[in-house]
């Protein structure tokens, strides 16, 4: 193992549900991974300590670590306070906080503060990232991070300008499991779902599109299913539809000018990348591996440790 080979930094993205961690070397690069159902809500009586040992067994423990996403929240280990926009990458290394008697390090996360304020935790890193991995999105470029709280983020001189989320992927599954709505799908045999999966989708999308304000569609998944007009598995591609529909929708209302990025699930941000097709928007491009490319960058920014240089073996 060459030096630049080396492991050097534990890096963390520990969210509601899950835990993701990533060995790195001198230079970013993943060495190792591992993932495991230990978000801030699944680690019983707050033994934290215990749950970073678990996921990084077999790892150096030697190494220092950084963590982003709700980690950091009132729920997780060591509150990390948000920083109000506009926020560089230099703010979040400078800003970091440490968890008492150990070697980890949190990243703040960031508030857009208003009459109706916002908070982002995680995706900031991934911002960071995104901007490590292409350093021409630092100049100015609009954000999508589909998910469960939706995020579209502007950046404009390497700074968070700006963002506003959208509660789409939870929405979703509010509606899908516990309404009407979603009733029919819950009892349908898989092969009422099996086809036109797709165009039930971009149908509410289209829907979404045309409307000015989602509220008076939402029923019509069910009245589609009563009719005839969507097969009961084809009601929630319609729904997903509508909901993504209507954010785009919302989102455009302040023009970027130029086709968004987007960061996450493959198959989620390729369903983003269609229903962005309706509204005239191709070309979305898509940056992958930005959670550990954010947290190497920060932890270098901030100085925890010292990257591989291309001189060194």
């Amino acid at each position: 193992m060459t030096r630049r080979d080396t492991p050097r930094l534990i890096a963390l993205d520990w969210g509601t549900s899950s835990l993701r961690a990533w060995l790195l070397d001198g230079r970013g690069r993943v060495l190792d991974s591992a993932r495991a159902p230990m978000g801030i809500m699944q680690v019983e009586r707050r033994e934290f300590a215990d749950a970073l040992d678990a996921v990084t067994a077999g790892w150096p423990q030697r190494l220092q670590a950084i963590a982003s996403g709700m980690i950091g929240s009132t729920r997780g280990w060591v509150e990390a306070p948000y920083l109000s926009c506009p926020v560089s990458l230099g703010d979040l290394a400078s800003a970091l906080v440490p968890v008492p008697g150990g070697r980890l390090w949190i990243v703040p996360g960031v508030i857009r503060t208003s009459d109706v304020p916002d908070v982002m935790r995680g995706e900031e890193t991934q911002i960071a990232g995104a901007i490590a991995l292409r350093s021409d999105l630092g100049h100015g470029a609009r954000f999508v991070l589909p998910g469960t709280h939706c995020k579209w983020v502007d950046v404009s001189d390497s700074r968070i300008k700006t963002f506003a989320t959208y509660m789409t992927g939870e929405v979703f599954a509010v509606l899908r499991d516990h309404s009407i709505l979603g009733g029919p799908a819950r009892e349908a045999t898989p092969d009422a779902s099996a086809t036109g999966g797709s165009a039930a989708f971009l149908r509410g999308v289209d829907a979404a599109r045309r409307a000015d304000g989602i509220a008076p569609l939402l029923f019509s998944v069910r009245a589609l299913e009563v009719t005839g007009g969507l097969t009961s598995g084809e009601s929630l591609e319609y729904l997903s539809g509508l909901l993504i529909g209507d954010e785009i929708r919302s989102a455009l209302a302040e023009p970027a000018g130029m086709p968004p990025i987007l960061i996450g699930e493959p198959a989620l941000c390729a369903r983003y990348r269609r229903a962005l097709s309706r509204f005239g928007i191709d070309g979305a491009g898509e940056v992958e591996g930005t959670a550990p490319a954010g947290l190497f960058r920060i932890a270098t920014a901030a100085g925890l440790i010292e990257a591989a240089t291309e001189a060194e073996p």
